[in-house]
């Protein structure tokens, strides 16, 4: 299990796992271990840590120990007796008193650094049966609220050390497993509000002062495992039962919360001394009405309230504050008392500054990480607190990263240092409140960076002209100026100067006036110093005192600063110069640049290279040390070799020398085992005599035993053969008898299939035979009316598919031709573009080019010649062929309409028709009829005759197809 105490420590996770042994302690920004702490034996329940985060306590069932998170050493332990456990130990809020709760319902109260018991906490009343298992204090640390198995509640004051109410919860609750005071910003740590998480897994929010139930978070279907409240009280964040996680808005929960705070002044009487009962202290919690206990007339409580002014009403808006204060009220009250009250000084500085807490913008400054200025921070200031350190080192990065400047500004680091003491566990205020400080009483402090601000300097040395001439003269000659006597002050802000106490009052005036207080504040300190002043002669004096505490009452200096304000004229009042003040923008920080932007560029870059030269040399000289650290390593190994050498010898020398009395010793030892020996082995032989005589009767019985057992298998044996035998012979009997009467039953079977196959055989045969006489009767008589009715449609017919086919093939031709012709442009574009690149590329081989082109010219003419002499072939094969097969129809035809009285004048007729008129064909009709090679009485010559038209056809197709294809691969073949 992992814990949190990033609220306790804002740069350590509290991320210690409840383990046996030990505690893991990381880093949240880098995420890196910190330390180990051990020390429990058993799982730690609960951590504490102290306000200022230095140290905490972890508690356990069996002992509570206190940490140093400075050293991550164990700094006390507390042991406690088996039969008393622990329930909780933590410190109390802004105070070093430890709070240890036992399970007999015991509570102590401890010093933190003497651990001196301050005081022990009564027991509950009479009739009380609730032990306590929860525990919740006030942010001032004066009421503890105790809950546990039951529905009440005790509320104890921690000042006067008793139990002074009661609460009874509602009826459904039975058990208490959480408690919580809700924070309030105008409660100033007395928190009124409690939060109660019972054991329905419902949240309830009572006021412990009027007893009223506020609000309630969960149901009893969605019940809150555990609960957390944000550290202003604005949100609460739940883990419910089911898994998932709700966060709540207490503003929208209840406006109760919201209320204005009541007046600052009270006039309260002091207690009476006489005691109340418990009966008179509980009180019942009603949803609707505030019950309030019955109190008698003698412990009445006579108070005084005073009635507040009203004038207040009609004062300037301007002295109104975000928290609801009244400056004016408050520098009326500062005046008075010299000081706020440090209870609630920093809540009246927040006021004051109007801080607007820009969690967001802040976090985005911050993960940018530590910035390259302040890496080496430690070496220029050494802080002894790693804590203090990482927070300054963080809260410098992010103004370096806010404004360019503050990354080369010698003097941040003091000017801030103050602050980050102050709010080390808060470090978004101490980062708004040096920002505020910057911007509003540090106005042209920048104007002339890198050296000190000339300007505001001069105006202190104006007014400590016109208030003190004599010391300003004084200061003149001795050649001390305003850089030797107010810059030191001003760029550590008094902080080497003041005590801790004297600089808070210092601040508190500061704060609550105008940005021109700090520059009357310089003048005020010297003239109030002028005595001692007057006195010094050397300039080591002089800055002496300027950066070391002296004996001055810092009231008087106050004093003086007020009187300054009041009687310098308007002309020289830094007042006048100076800007009034300006908060902090809410959500984003303002842009501030008040400064020479190229002076502050030019030493970025400079400090850049000169850090970049810085890591070289160090990387050089890292180099040459691990070299020198290898050679004096291996030198040492050398020398070790060595000595190990010599060691080794002398080391075997004597054992040398150890060996051979060894072996002396061993040879006598030999004898005597040799002695010893031969008696062994003649007792050992007389033994194994006896052992193999008892082996051997014990074997020969062994193996009549198993003659006679496999004699009884044996006979066994037999009896089963003769009896599987005799069981075998009735089974083949009985088989033999089966497979006669299944003989019979398939030949009987096969004699009735052999009839049913021969006569469905002869039916099919008489139906087929009508099938075809039907079949050749219907075909008779087809023929006879397709020959008697259709022989003029048939020969039109005839007429039309052959010139059909002859289209076809014409077109068929046509198409290749142009395909061909179009392959040809292509190609020969192609081979232009080629010819006229290689003329550009190469203009002397013009000429044999040109050569090439013109034989490659006359072979495609050739060749084309060739083609149209095949062209003409096939177009003659073709002709022919169709001339031939037309002829053919026609004899056909002229033999079944039965007209052979004039064969040849049709024979004639057809090819005169049909056949091309070409002087390199001879017609058909000229031929002599016993010598026509398509004569009708050789019709298996006009078969051959057409097959090998046809094929020579085809391998003129294939040819011409070849050609073409290589003509497309050799395109350069093809110019002209």
């Amino acid at each position: 299990m992992w814990l949190l105490m990033a609220q306790a420590i804002p740069s350590l996770l509290g991320t210690i796992r409840e383990t046996s042994m030990f505690l893991t302690c990381m880093e949240t920004v880098t995420k890196e271990l910190v330390s180990w702490m051990r020390g429990h034996e058993s799982s730690v329940c609960s951590i504490s840590v102290h306000a200022s985060g230095r140290y905490a306590i972890t508690t356990s069932s069996d002992t509570a120990q206190l940490w140093d998170l400075d050293t991550f050493q164990r700094k006390r332990k507390l042991n406690i007796r088996q039969s008393v456990g622990i329930q909780k130990v933590f410190f109390l809020p802004l105070s070093n008193t430890i709070l240890s709760c036992f399970k007999d319902n015991s509570i102590f109260a401890w010093e933190c650094d003497t651990l001196f018991c301050k005081y022990q906490l009564p027991g509950p009343p009479e009739g009380s049966n609730i032990l306590y298992k929860v525990f919740a204090v006030t942010r001032d640390g004066r009421i503890l609220a105790a809950g546990g198995k039951s529905n009440h509640l005790h509320l104890w004051c921690l000042e006067a050390t008793r139990l002074f109410r009661i609460i009874q919860m509602p009826a459904k609750v039975r058990a208490v497993r959480h408690l919580e005071f809700l924070p309030d910003s105008f409660d100033a740590g007395s928190n009124q509000v409690l939060g109660v998480l019972s054991q329905d897994g419902i949240m309830r929010f009572v006021n412990i002062q009027t007893c009223k139930l506020l609000f309630e978070i969960g149901t009893v279907e969605e019940g809150i495992s555990s609960s957390v409240i944000s550290p202003h009280g604005r949100y609460i964040a739940s883990i419910m039962e089911n898994g998932s996680l709700n966060v709540y808005s207490v503003q929208a929960l209840t406006q109760e919360i919201n209320k204005p705070p009541p007046p600052l002044v009270k006039v309260i009487e002091d207690l009476p001394s006489n005691t109340v009962s418990s009966s008179n202290l509980k009180m019942k919690i009603m949803p609707g009405r505030v019950q309030r206990p019955a109190r008698c007339k003698e412990s009445k409580i006579p108070t005084r309230v005073l009635k507040q002014d009203l004038t207040g009403d009609l004062e300037n808006k301007e002295n109104e504050l975000s928290e609801g204060l009244n400056k004016k009220r408050l520098q009326i009250l500062l005046k008075g008392y010299g000081e706020y009250p440090t209870k609630y000084r920093m809540f009246i500085w927040r006021s004051l500054l109007q801080l607007p807490e820009n969690h967001t913008a802040f976090s985005s400054l911050v993960d940018k990480g530590t910035h390259a200025a302040y890496l080496s921070l430690q070496k220029k200031y050494p802080i002894k607190s790693r804590k203090l350190l990482r927070v300054l080192q963080r809260t410098l990065s992010a103004l370096a990263h806010w404004s360019a400047i503050f990354s080369d500004t010698p003097y941040l680091p003091l000017l801030a240092f103050p602050f980050v003491k102050l709010f080390q566990n808060n470090q978004l205020i101490c980062f708004e409140v040096v920002a505020t400080l910057i911007i509003n009483w540090c106005q042209h402090w920048f104007e002339y960076f890198p050296n000190p601000p000339i300007n505001i300097l001069s105006m202190i040395e104006n007014v400590l002209a016109f208030h003190d001439k004599e010391l300003l003269q004084h200061f003149i000659d001795r050649d001390i100026t305003s850089q030797v006597y107010a810059w030191p002050l001003l760029e550590t802000l008094f902080s080497e100067v003041l005590t801790r106490e004297e600089w808070l009052r210092l601040f508190d005036n500061i704060f609550s006036n105008h940005p021109s207080f700090l520059l009357m504040t310089v003048v005020a300190y010297s003239t109030c110093s002028r005595a001692p002043l007057l006195n010094c002669t050397l300039k080591n004096d002089f800055e002496y005192f300027f950066h070391h505490r002296n004996n001055l009452d810092i009231n008087v200096v106050i004093r003086e600063v007020y009187h300054l304000m009041e009687t310098t004229p308007a002309d020289i009042h830094p007042n006048s110069m100076l800007d009034a003040f300006v908060a902090l923008t809410k959500g984003q920080y303002p842009i501030f640049n008040q400064y020479p932007k190229f002076i502050v560029d030019y030493q970025t870059r400079e400090w850049e290279r000169i850090r970049n030269d810085e890591l070289d040399f160090l990387r050089e000289r890292q180099t040459v040390e691990n070299m020198q650290a290898e050679v004096d390593e291996q030198r040492a190994k050398d020398e070790a070799w060595y000595q190990k050498q010599e060691l080794l010898r002398r080391a075997e020398e004597t054992r040398r020398e150890i060996l051979l009395q060894e072996e002396e010793k061993m040879a006598q030892q030999r004898q005597r085992l040799a002695a010893v020996k031969r008696e062994l082995e003649i007792k050992e032989i007389h033994l194994q005599d006896a052992a193999r005589r008892r082996l051997l009767k014990l074997q020969q019985d062994q193996r009549e035993m198993e003659l006679r057992r496999l004699e009884d298998e044996i006979e066994r044996k037999v009896q089963m053969r003769d009896q599987e035998i005799a069981a075998t012979a009735k089974d083949l009997e009985i088989r033999q008898l089966e497979l006669e009467a299944q003989k019979r039953l398939y030949e009987k079977d096969l004699t009735t299939s052999q009839e049913a196959v021969a006569k469905e055989i002869r039916e099919d045969t008489d139906a087929h035979r009508r099938k075809a006489a039907l079949e050749e009767h219907m075909f008779q008589k087809l023929l006879e009316n397709s020959q008697m009715g259709s022989r003029r449609a048939q020969r039109v017919m005839e007429d039309n598919l052959a010139k059909a086919k002859q289209a076809c093939l014409n077109a068929d031709w046509q198409i290749q031709t142009l395909h061909k012709q179009k392959c040809d442009d292509q190609q020969r574009s192609q081979g232009y573009y080629e010819v006229a690149t290689l003329l550009r590329e190469n203009r002397r081989k013009e000429v044999e080019v040109l050569n090439a082109m013109m034989e490659e010219e006359a072979k495609k003419w050739k060749e084309a010649e060739e083609k149209e002499f095949h062209l003409q072939s096939a177009k003659k094969a073709s002709a022919l062929s169709d001339a031939s097969r037309k002829w053919f129809l026609r004899q056909e035809t002229s033999a079944a309409l039965e007209h052979e009285e004039m064969p040849w004048l049709q024979r004639q007729y057809m090819d005169s028709a049909y056949l091309p008129q070409t002087s390199r064909l001879h017609d058909v009709s000229d031929m002599d009829p016993s010598t026509h090679i398509f004569s009708r009485n050789n019709p298996t010559e006009w078969n051959h005759m057409e097959h090998d038209l046809l094929k020579n056809v085809r391998d003129l197709r294939r040819r011409l197809t070849a050609r073409a294809r290589n003509s497309c691969q050799h395109p350069h073949l093809l110019v002209t």
